[in-house]
């Protein structure tokens, strides 16, 4: 038997998580930066002393919110490109609740975090305690069960030594490329302060390799046969290419061969937007170049895709009848997707292996390339322009991809971060947003997660400080969570949050009212006495003077002119800004050539429900079944 160390279990698991770390190609990282939380009676006499500890070496943060706790630490992970992650901590209950739909968010885009919700007490004592949920059939079940559908990997740890193998077993999965995700390892409060005798093996540092997954012979030969056979092929581009690094190779590849790609939302930024074969944004909220490439193209060479709805337009964009799937993965269950020729191993050898494997073959798109992406550039333009998307009521406000024009292509620094991800913007950015630094676009499109954008924003700011990160969000977004402003005013990390105000939820609106129903209950508009409906005058906010209240620099624009005054005055600023930009309603981009399969009713008294389902089957009927 080895030397112990005597500590509470909390106390050994800060020491644990300071002395984790991993090696990706001959470099090593410490992996675990800090800790987000806020603290509650579940979770600040254990954990929090630990913490609280002269002995303890990790940074605390100090949330507001707990689910922006979690969106903040997602937001540094993503943007280190997971070689590096955060904790987050809470207390029971609604605490511990809270932090779900961040949990969620963690898994669907494969980004490490590190969940330790406070729980009910293990010996059961005094309960039931405050916060605690308790279920009449079923004793072992808590509100941290709730982790369980959103987690990679869950565990409780209901005696102190049990933390050994929880710990191990949840760094085998933060630490895996193709499994990482949301861990979450519930800590009852009174366990967190029972002490044990913990080997000094286990407190000790820790090396995690991350070997890239090498392709083998036989899955080269069989990919370079498909590609060999294909006259048409195309790349997805996802954000398996950007987290392994395999940007050049990418490049390479599409070049020799003369093939090009489409972005997904996660892959859109590892190669810059004028490469020459590089469409835009793919699928229902993609661009118009992409879309036709993708439709006529024979082969899809999908790239750490997770072959999403949105990037397929519900596997109704690939319509040549010949069109095969080439599935480039280090995640067998995405590999499988579409009844795809799997290849499991890693973007970058493989398609760097590829690259060499078919000498002298060139696909037959010939001038078609350039030419749909002059196209697009020319549409482009055009969005970024004045008139280009006038309001449909008359509206003088700024439109939508007016205002991303601005900022993308005249004010803002090439190199600054942009993050958002949910609303209209995403779908707008996804489209028009020009990349021009790598690994500056940073979206989070997976869970399409309201509330992220700010707190993630944050947690980028954290991860880069010497880079301007400037958070574009919808009004409806905004209200929802932005609590994390007022850490980063603590924190003094200074954010920029564009505030793009159309008085709604109009992506939703624009959805219902697009299959037939009238609008209702996604404005923002008073009562109306009368018809008892959310129908009358538009709510009017001041996002500026909010920002204010928090202790940011409040500021105000409605014409380009004041856009730009505005964005100037934010950039000098050395505090955290919020710029509130009111937009005309319904000047986002409309679909380019894109489809989208939703619930729609197929019977209705409004005979506009009706025909929109009729359409809808017909839409179906085009679209592959798995």
């Amino acid at each position: 038997m080895g030397k112990t160390i005597r500590l509470t279990m909390a106390q050994a698991l800060l020491r644990f998580l300071d002395n984790q770390y991993i090696e990706v190609d001959g470099e090593e990282i410490k992996f675990v930066a800090g800790v987000f939380g806020i603290f509650g009676h579940g979770v600040v006499v254990g954990l929090g002393e630990a913490l609280a500890s002269k002995d303890n070496k990790l940074k605390f943060y100090q949330a507001k919110n707990e689910q922006g706790a979690g969106h903040a630490a997602m937001g540094f992970a993503k943007q280190k490109n997971r070689r590096q992650m955060m904790a987050v901590c809470s207390s029971i209950g609604p605490g511990a609740l809270n932090m779900v739909p961040a949990a969620g968010t963690a898994t669907v885009n494969r980004i490490p975090v590190l969940f330790l919700p406070g729980d009910a007490f293990a010996c059961r004592q005094p309960d039931p305690v405050l916060q605690q949920v308790e279920s009449p059939n079923d004793y072992t079940s808590t509100a941290s069960d709730a982790f369980r559908a959103v987690s990679r990997y869950w565990d409780r740890v209901q005696r102190p030594e049990q933390l050994m193998t929880a710990m191990i077993n949840a760094f085998r999965v933060l630490t895996d490329p193709a499994e990482t995700g949301a861990v979450t390892v519930a800590l009852p409060q009174d366990v967190q302060g029972e002490a044990y005798d913990y080997p000094e093996e286990f407190l000790g540092k820790r090396v995690h390799h991350i070997e890239r997954r090498i392709p083998t012979k036989g899955q080269i030969d069989r990919a370079a046969a498909m590609l060999k056979a294909a006259k048409k092929p195309m790349v997805i581009c996802g954000g398996g290419v950007r987290f392994s690094d395999a940007g050049k190779e990418l490049e390479k590849f599409c070049e020799t061969y003369h093939i090009p790609f489409g972005e997904t939302q996660a892959g859109k930024g590892t190669i810059l937007w004028d490469n020459s074969y590089n469409l835009s944004g793919i699928g229902n909220t993609g661009a118009l170049s992409a879309n036709r490439i993708a439709k006529e193209a024979d082969l899809i060479i999908a790239v750490g895709t997770r072959l999403g709805d949105f990037t397929t337009c519900s596997k109704w964009l690939f319509q040549h009848p010949e069109a095969k799937i080439l599935g480039i993965n280090i995640a067998p269950f995405d590999a499988y997707k579409m009844n795809g020729e799997p290849i499991i191993a890693d973007a970058k050898l493989t398609l760097d292996a590829l690259t060499k494997a078919a000498p002298g073959y060139k696909s037959s798109w010939g001038d078609r390339i350039s030419e749909v992406r002059a196209e697009w550039k020319a549409e482009v333009d055009r969005l970024y322009s004045e008139d280009a998307n006038p309001a449909p009521d008359g509206s003088p406000l700024l439109s939508q991809a007016r205002v991303l024009g601005e900022l993308n292509d005249r004010l803002l620094p090439k190199d600054a971060i942009a993050v958002s991800g949910s609303g209209s913007i995403p779908s707008d950015m996804q489209r028009v947003w020009r990349a021009r630094v790598k690994d500056t676009y940073h979206m989070e499109y997976g869970f399409s997660c309201m509330g992220y954008e700010v707190a993630a924003a944050l947690g980028v700011k954290i991860a880069f400080p010497e880079k301007e990160v400037v958070a574009l969000v919808g009004d409806g977004a905004y209200t929802m969570l932005h609590t994390e402003l007022l850490t980063a005013v603590q924190e003094g990390k200074k954010i920029i949050i564009v505030v793009l105000d159309n008085a709604g939820f109009h992506c939703i609106d624009n959805l219902q009212h697009s299959q037939g129903i009238v609008h209702f209950g996604n404005e923002w508009k008073t009562r109306n006495e009368a018809s008892g409906l959310l129908e009358g005058s538009s709510v009017q906010v001041d996002y500026a003077k909010n920002g204010e209240s928090w202790g940011a620099l409040g500021l105000r624009a409605r014409t380009p002119a004041e856009l730009e005054k505005a964005v100037k005055e934010a950039l000098a600023s050395k505090k955290s800004v919020v710029i509130d930009v009111k937009t005309s309603a319904k000047t986002m981009t409309h679909g380019y050539e894109s489809w989208w399969r939703v619930g729609t009713a197929q019977v209705s008294t409004n005979p506009e429900v009706e025909k929109a389902a009729k359409d809808m089957a017909a839409e179906v009927s085009k679209a592959r079944k798995f």
